[in-house]
């Protein structure tokens, strides 16, 4: 970064990361938001969710592993289906990290 200070680029990434999250905490309440918007909002935080982990169950040791020899994505499927059958966070932590240390073992 020739020239420019990098702390300016901090402090302007501060500022707009301030700004855009500010920006709906002032609005909450002020805004009308239709129902379809507020409906499709209700499953942002499941897909986050998933974008996070699930490149951490099948992209192991540099490649993308789709396999039974893949313990991660075998102790996750484990976890989800837990988590689908119970609703329960503790059960799933749980029952995956068991799964996990059982097939590490193995």
């Amino acid at each position: 970064m020739n020239g420019f200070p990098l702390w300016i680029l901090f402090i302007a990434l501060a500022i707009g990361n301030f700004a855009l999250r500010y920006s709906f905490i002032y609005l909450f309440g002020k805004v009308d938001v239709p129902d379809w918007l507020r409906d499709a909002l209700k499953f942002v935080p499941a897909s986050v969710l998933a974008a996070l982990v699930f490149p951490a169950l099948v992209y192991t040791e540099g490649v993308i592993n789709i396999s039974f020899e893949n313990i991660h994505l075998l102790a996750g499927m484990g976890g989800a289906l837990v988590a689908w059958r119970t609703k329960n966070v503790m059960w799933t932590i749980v029952v995956g990290m068991v799964l996990f240390w059982i097939l590490q073992t193995l």
